[in-house]
């Protein structure tokens, strides 16, 4: 299966929306939001893991930091990138044993915030 919108860089930041708190920061401190992007992306190429396997693994960090908006962020990027909703469905599954039930569960519905959106819901942001 052809992935679709493959990440360019290593870090895809940049072309995101961002939620309010976020933008806010980067508009009123550009050059702490430089400083940070650069880390990302210096952080993407410290090492051999290709940007797929990147984007599941940030998506695992989001759900086990109990992060909502990154779980939301980081589910919505992959999806855009080709990965299936049931492999992001499967990164929730898989923090069961890590993080607990409980964690998990809470990651597995942020990831279906973006993989089987409820009718009339606001979307997630």
């Amino acid at each position: 299966m052809a992935r679709k919108n493959q990440p360019n860089a290593a870090s895809d930041a940049a072309n995101v929306n961002l939620p309010g708190a976020a933008l806010h920061m980067a508009g009123e401190h550009p050059e702490v939001w430089a400083a940070f992007q650069h880390l990302g992306e210096r952080a993407s190429r410290a090492g051999p893991l290709d940007a797929r396997t990147r984007r599941l693994i940030h998506l695992a960090l989001a759900i086990a930091a109990g992060s909502e908006g990154a779980t939301h962020s980081h589910a919505r990027r992959a999806g855009s990138e080709g990965i299936s909703p049931e492999e992001l469905e499967h990164v929730a599954v898989l923090a069961i044993t890590t993080v607990g039930w409980s964690q998990a569960m809470k990651g597995l519905t942020w990831v279906r915030d973006i993989t089987r959106p409820r009718p009339g819901a606001p979307a997630p942001r």
